[in-house]
Parts: structure tokens; C-alpha cells; sequence
């Protein structure tokens, strides 16, 4: 696993080296567009939509529609200027209760290892977490974005979690969404019986227990074309390479030593001559 970013955790007056990974791995199936009469890819153009020609990436600007069909023109220049300052620090700004913090707010986890002569710091900011039961909120910058995240002890790991922004969520207060039970008619021996069923239903949470059903039956048939010769071949496609023959790791050695001798009697010779 790849690094994506290097800096230190800071807090008060401590710093911590450490490297940045992602706690996720994206398992999306990728399905590409084909022309099914030449089984050639199928690629997006940047055209013009109302001339239909093609527009050469020079020609291309970045705006904002703050009306319908009106833009805000933003140049590269003032783009450049708006995005944070690039930095390698992860700054601790506060510490909360993590349980105060709504699950609706976690975003992307990403795991922080310690740098060089960074043990010593990381191991007592993840165990000050562990034991008050907090979470360091932070601002980090991760290429040219800036993030709010909190910092959360994770077994002997400290798992920074990108928070999405207050603006970022929409209110449910728009919904129509039920009122008390007891308005709607629910009794208390209802709900007796619904807590009693929940109960029954309780079980440890195992996540390893669920799986992309929906993935794993595309990929069985994928690989069951594969294996049948089902395939169907693009202009560009390249022939595979044949597989080389297993080394006899004994036979080449021999053959190293015969090659070998040839070069030995010429030097010897070479010797006595001299």
C-alpha cells in the first residue's frame, strides 16, 4: 500500500510524523461503452452543445451557473487563488465527544502511520483518545482540498475520518415524515411486540458477513465467459504473450557450468603461455 500523503500531526506544541493511506478499497465494477459492430470503445467528446463540434481543451473555461443558462466565468488565476495553501499538517483545532458526533458527517477513513522518531507521540495521542473517549477534530489540506476530519483511536491505529461540511447535507425537514406514535394510533402493546422482535433478532455485528451480491454474480459470469472462450476481441487489442516454458532451475545451472569451462581453459591457457 501506497502512501498519498506525508506531513506530521499537530496539537499544542506536539508534533508527530506521519503518512497518510486510505482505509477503503473501491471494488465498483467498470463497465466500458462498446460499438457493438466493431466492439470498438465508445469515448466522450467535448462538443459544443449548441454547434455539436468538438471544442479543443484551449478553448475550455470553468463557470459557475448561478441562473438558469447565466455563468460566472473564473479564470485560472483566480482558481489558483481561492484553493487552500498546500500543507503537511494535519492541525488539531479541538477535541469533542466522539459519540456527539452524527454518523451522518463521516465521510472517507484514511489510516495515519507514524514517521520516523514519531512512536512515541502517536502511541500517546491514540491512547489520550482511547481513554477520554474523544475525537481530535482537524483541517487538513489532501491535493489542493481542504477537509474537516476527526481523529479516532482504531485498535493500535489512529483513523483519520474526512467529515463532510454542515453546507453539505440536505435537512430532512422537507419530508413528510410521520408524527408521534401515539398520534397515529400505535399502542404500547405494539411496540412491546416490535421490541420483543428486535430482540430476538439481535446478533453481533459481522460485517465480513455481508457481500456485494449483485458484483459477485456479474464477476462468476464474467469469468465463466472468460473460461468458455466467450470473448469477444477490439481493433486495438494486443495478443496475449505466450506463457514461457517452467525453468528446470537443475538444467540451467549445468548448462551454466558447461558454458562456464570453455572460458576457464582459455584463461589457464592464457596463464601458462604468459
Amino acid at each position: 500500500m501506497r502512501a498519498i500523503w506525508k506531513g506530521h500531526i499537530s496539537f499544542g506544541l506536539v508534533s508527530v510524523p506521519v503518512s497518510l493511506y486510505p482505509a477503503e478499497q473501491r471494488t465498483d465494477l467498470q463497465l466500458h461503452m462498446l460499438d457493438s459492430r466493431n466492439r470498438a470503445r465508445v469515448r466522450y467528446e467535448r462538443v459544443n452543445a449548441e454547434t455539436g463540434e468538438e471544442v479543443p481543451w484551449d478553448q475550455i473555461v470553468k463557470a459557475f451557473e448561478y441562473d438558469d443558462g447565466n455563468y460566472v466565468v473564473l479564470d485560472e488565476k483566480e482558481l489558483k487563488e481561492a484553493a487552500p495553501e498546500a500543507s503537511k499538517s494535519v492541525d488539531i483545532t479541538s477535541f469533542v465527544n466522539l459519540e456527539e458526533i452524527d454518523p451522518i458527517y463521516f465521510d472517507r477513513p484514511y489510516f495515519l502511520e507514524p514517521g520516523k522518531k514519531g512512536e512515541k507521540g502517536y502511541a500517546l495521542l491514540r491512547e489520550t483518545l482511547k481513554q477520554t473517549g474523544k475525537a481530535g477534530i482537524a483541517e487538513v489540506v489532501i491535493r489542493t482540498r481542504q477537509y474537516v476530519a476527526a481523529m479516532i483511536p482504531r485498535g493500535d491505529a489512529l483513523l483519520l475520518m474526512l467529515l463532510r461540511y454542515h453546507q453539505e447535507l440536505r435537512s430532512a425537514s422537507d419530508l413528510a415524515l410521520p408524527g408521534s406514535p401515539a398520534d397515529l394510533g400505535v399502542t404500547d402493546k405494539e411496540l412491546k411486540m416490535a421490541r420483543t422482535l428486535v430482540e430476538a433478532m439481535e446478533s453481533p455485528w459481522e460485517p465480513s458477513e455481508h457481500h456485494d451480491e449483485y458484483r459477485g454474480k456479474l464477476m462468476a459470469w464474467i469469468e465463466s465467459k472468460i473460461d468458455s472462450g466467450e470473448i469477444q476481441r477490439g481493433p486495438d487489442a494486443k495478443e496475449a504473450a505466450a506463457a514461457p516454458e517452467p525453468i528446470n532451475i537443475m538444467d540451467a545451472l549445468k548448462k551454466s557450468v558447461e558454458s562456464a569451462k570453455p572460458a576457464r581453459k582459455k584463461t589457464r591457457s592464457k596463464k601458462k603461455a604468459g
